[in-house]
């Protein structure tokens, strides 16, 4: 029997090739390269699936599916998991897609994953994969098993295999949205060392400016010069990294109810949010803007929480995308100091007409009409604080 593995060439689904093997299924290996790999990484992964006994290994790049598909969307919805996390990790929602493409091309309907039984990652595979792909098999040895890495390590180990220094400390997952890390200091909740930071180390002493042009929420042009998305995020990643920018540690909320601490480098994500949110503020209206923020929230929580492809994630988006026509224009930005600093957002569609009004300086309205404004502006809590003027009055007093 044959089964289509998702390889990463790290310890989990190094020890699934032979643990499958052992189970007697004929492994084929894909790796989905979105974002990370250097031509190195690419060779050694090729050579470890053989060196492993895969029958057969595939490789496809699919940085601009991830970005097109699914970055854009994080992007449009400001998509911070718990106002913190830029969903680095949902390049898994597309694994089933191809897995299943090569499951079919090797006449198979079986399939496997490396996720451990504790993780987030199970989840966006495999509800992904049985809601667009009922037919599939799906295996996961280390989850089913519910083996730890020192075990790995020790069986593979055993049966002849070597285990680089870099395996052994931490788990790196990395796309093009940056790095997550987890294992080692991650866990044990102790300062991480500033060599365990690869995207991000901080490099550049001086200030440097960028000017991200964006075409109804979608990034487009950087320092005016056109890019596809994923390549302008690869950039991004780049110059904001070498300033130290986008680095974060915080304790968040695992789909399975227990917490866990997570490390991650997101330069360019990070970067194209704020510059994103900042125009926003620009055209959109204020009750736009209120409407839209509490429906980020529950984008980004539904998106971590293995659900990206719910129905309600639909409805969703089709606010936030009615939202982004008129979000088109230029945000220019200072990176110093592992700081982002917003330095001026311009838009044909921005809501500031100094026509009508400067703020605090000059208007198209007198002092009366402003009066007028006031008085039923605060009617109902005038009202409200009449009636009940004893009560009020105490609750005055306590606070002067």
């Amino acid at each position: 029997m044959k089964v289509i593995l998702a390889f990463s060439g790290g310890l989990d689904t190094c020890f699934c090739v032979q643990y499958l093997i052992e189970k007697g299924y004929e492994v084929i290996t894909l790796t989905l390269d979105s974002g990370g790999f250097s031509d190195e990484d690419i060779d050694y992964i090729k050579n470890r699936s053989e060196e492993l006994g895969a029958k057969k290994h595939y490789f496809k790049d699919i940085k601009k599916e991830l970005f097109d598909e699914i970055g854009s969307k994080i992007i449009k919805a400001n998509g911070l998991y718990q106002g913190v996390y830029p969903l680095m990790c949902s390049d898994r929602y597309l694994f089933p897609m191809y897995l299943n493409e090569i499951a079919s091309k090797e006449n198979t309907n079986i399939i496997a994953h490396g996720c451990t039984n504790t993780g987030n990652d199970q989840f966006r595979i495999e509800i992904t994969a049985s809601c667009f792909y009922p037919g599939l098999k799906i295996i996961a040895p280390v989850k089913e098993l519910g083996i730890t890495r020192d075990e790995e390590i020790r069986y593979l180990k055993k049966k002849g295999f070597s285990i680089p220094d870099k395996v052994k400390k931490y788990t790196i997952n990395k796309n093009i949205f940056g790095v997550t890390l987890s294992g080692s200091e991650v866990d044990e909740n102790k300062e991480i060392p500033e060599d365990a930071w690869i995207i991000s180390k901080l490099k550049k002493n001086n200030e440097e400016y960028v000017e991200i042009g964006f075409d109804k929420g979608i990034p487009v042009t950087l320092n005016g010069k056109k890019l596809e998305g994923y390549k302008l995020l690869e950039k991004l990643n780049k110059i904001a990294g070498a300033h130290g920018y986008g680095r974060n540690v915080y304790v968040e909320d695992e789909i399975l109810g227990i917490k866990g601490r997570q490390a991650f480098e997101a330069p360019g994500m990070i970067l194209l949010i704020e510059a994103h949110k900042a125009l926003e503020k620009l055209t959109l209206t204020r009750e736009q803007l209120w409407i839209k923020s509490s429906l980020e929230y529950k984008w980004a929580e539904l998106a971590y929480l293995g659900k990206l492809y719910d129905p309600v994630m639909e409805n969703i988006e089709s606010f936030i995308n009615s939202t982004q026509e008129v979000v088109t224009g230029k945000v220019k930005m200072k990176l110093e100091n592992k700081t982002a600093f917003l330095c001026g957002v311009h838009s044909e569609n921005g809501l500031i007409d100094e026509s009508i009004a400067t703020y605090a300086q000059k208007a198209k309205w007198t002092g009366s009409e402003v009066n007028s404004f006031q008085k039923f502006y605060s009617l109902q809590q005038k009202i409200f604080k009449t009636i009940n003027q004893n009560e009020s009055k105490k609750t005055l007093g306590k606070k002067l």
